[in-house]
C-alpha cells in the first residue's frame, strides 16, 4: 500500500522523557546513543563516535568551583577568548557567554572579535564547524565537549547523499560531475543544505552549485535555487523544507521524501521527474515531538493564547500555530507581544524557560509538558567549558575543531551563496 502524504510525515513523539536527564553528562558521553532527552531513541548512523573526555577532578568540582575557575579564566584571557553559546543552552553555561543566539548568528558574531585566538562554542559539532569555516586565520575553534553531536546533523552523511546524488542524476539524465543547464538554463536539480548538517554536506553543496539555508532563510534560499534549478534535494530536516515549500505554493504531491535506506529513495521515477523538493527523511527530534493536540488542549487552556512554533515542527503543528519560525523569530514574536499576554512556544525547553524569566509581565511556556530538552546540547556542562579554559591558560587546546581546507573552502562558497541570497 503507498502511503499518503500525510501518512509519510515523520511525527512520532515520545511519551515521556528519559530519567537520564538528572545523570551528569559526563556519565552518558561513552554510551551508545544520543543521551537523555528527545533524541535518546534516535538511530545513529556509522560511524559516529565523539567521546567525551572530562578529567575526573572536574567532575567532582563544586558549582562554586566551577564557577570561580571559568571567571577567572575569562579574566586572564580577556580579548583573547570569546564564548559562544547557543539559545538552547542550559542557563548554567549561558551565563558565561559573549554572545547568545542561533548557530548561524554566532559563528558570525565571532567574526566581530579579531583579538579573539581562541572561539570556543557552548553548541553542538556542526556549529563548530561552520565557526571554523568562517574564522579568521590564526583562530581555533573549541568545543568543550566531543559527544555533543547532533542527531538531526548526522541523519544525513556524505555517503549516503553521494549516492542519493548519483541516482538522481541517473533519472534526470545528467552526469553527476558534470551538469549542464537545459535549454531553459536551469539544471534538473540543485542541492540545499540546512544549516543543521555537517561541513562535508555543506561543502557537497558548494561544488554542486548548491547552498546553505538557515530557518529564517529558507524561503529566500529556495527562491534562488527554482531560479536555477528545476528541483531541489533539501536535506537533512524534511519538516523545515516542507513547511517552506508549501508556504510558497509547492503541493505536497510535488514533495516526496527520500529515504537513504530505499532504492531511490522509496520512489519511483515518474515521481521523482514531478517533484519540485525531494525531501531527505531527517528531523529534529525535540521538534518532532509537539502536537496539534498540544495546540488544542493550549488554546482550550488559555483562551486568546498565542502560540508560535519553529519550523522545523511538522507540517499539521506549524499549520495550526499563529506563527512559524527560527529561534530569532520566536524570540523577536515575544518581545513584540504586550504585557499580560499569554503566549505558548513549541522549541526547546531552555529558551522557552529563558524567554518566560525575560518578560515576568507575560505567561509563557511551552507546548509540549513533558520537559525533554535537546539532548546533545545537554553535554555542554560548566565543567567542560572550565576544562577547556584552563588548558588555554596552561597553553593548551582541547578539542579543537578543524574542518580540511579543501572541504572548507566548498562550504564557504555555499554559505556565500547563503549571504547573497536575501529575504524579498
Amino acid at each position: 500500500m503507498k502511503l499518503s502524504v500525510t501518512d509519510r510525515i515523520e511525527v512520532r513523539p515520545a511519551q515521556s522523557c528519559d530519567t537520564d536527564l538528572a545523570r551528569a553528562p559526563w556519565d552518558l558521553d561513552a554510551m551508545p546513543g544520543y543521551g537523555p532527552g528527545a533524541s535518546r531513541a534516535d538511530v545513529i548512523p556509522e560511524p559516529v563516535s565523539r567521546p567525551g573526555q572530562l578529567p575526573q577532578a572536574y567532575r567532582e568540582m563544586s558549582e562554586e568551583e566551577l564557577h570561580g575557575r571559568i571567571v577567572a579564566a575569562k579574566e586572564a584571557l580577556g580579548e583573547r577568548l570569546v564564548i559562544l553559546g547557543h539559545f538552547y543552552q542550559r542557563d548554567e553555561v549561558v551565563q558565561y557567554a559573549d554572545f547568545v543566539g542561533d548557530s548561524f548568528q554566532l559563528a558570525n558574531a565571532a567574526l566581530t572579535r579579531d583579538q579573539a585566538e581562541w572561539i570556543v562554542f557552548c553548541g553542538v559539532h556542526f556549529m563548530a564547524e561552520t565557526a571554523d569555516i568562517l574564522a579568521r586565520e590564526g583562530q581555533q575553534v573549541i568545543l568543550p565537549n566531543l559527544a555533543a553531536g547532533c542527531s538531526m546533523a548526522d541523519m544525513a552523511d556524505e555517503d549516503s547523499v553521494e549516492a542519493a546524488w548519483e541516482d538522481l542524476c541517473a533519472v534526470y539524465g545528467v552526469d553527476p560531475g558534470a551538469i549542464e543547464p537545459d535549454a531553459e538554463g536551469k539544471l534538473p536539480v540543485i542541492p540545499v543544505t540546512y544549516m543543521n548538517s555537517s561541513a562535508a554536506l555543506k561543502a557537497f553543496c558548494g561544488r554542486n552549485n548548491g547552498i546553505v539555508c538557515t530557518s529564517s532563510n529558507a524561503a529566500a534560499v529556495l527562491e534562488w535555487a527554482f531560479e536555477r534549478a528545476h528541483r531541489v534535494l533539501f536535506f537533512p530536516d524534511q519538516h523545515l523544507g516542507r513547511n517552506t515549500a508549501k508556504a510558497m505554493g509547492v503541493p505536497l504531491e510535488q514533495m516526496p521524501m527520500w529515504n537513504p535506506r530505499q532504492p531511490l529513495g522509496g520512489n519511483n521515477e515518474a515521481d521523482l521527474l514531478e517533484a519540485k523538493v525531494l525531501l531527505w527523511h531527517g528531523f529534529c527530534s525535540v521538534h518532532r515531538r509537539f502536537t496539534t493536540a498540544q495546540i488544542d488542549q493550549a488554546r482550550a487552556e488559555h483562551p486568546g493564547v498565542k502560540i508560535i512554533v519553529h519550523p522545523e515542527c511538522p507540517m499539521p503543528v506549524v499549520d495550526a500555530a499563529d506563527a512559524a519560525g527560527s529561534t530569532d523569530a520566536i524570540k523577536k514574536f515575544v518581545a513584540a507581544s504586550e504585557p499580560g499576554d499569554t503566549i505558548a512556544i513549541g522549541t526547546e525547553i531552555n529558551m522557552v524557560n529563558r524567554l518566560a524569566a525575560e518578560y515576568p509581565d507575560r505567561t509563557i511556556f511551552c507546548l509540549d509538558p513533558v520537559i525533554c530538552p535537546c539532548s546533545t546540547m545537554y553535554r555542554i556542562h560548566p565543567g567542560y567549558l572550565a576544562w577547556v579554559l584552563d588548558g588555554l591558560l596552561e597553553g593548551e587546546v582541547h578539542n579543537q575543531i578543524t574542518v580540511p581546507q579543501t572541504q572548507a573552502r566548498d562550504a564557504r562558497t555555499a554559505l556565500e551563496r547563503m549571504l547573497a541570497a536575501k529575504p524579498r
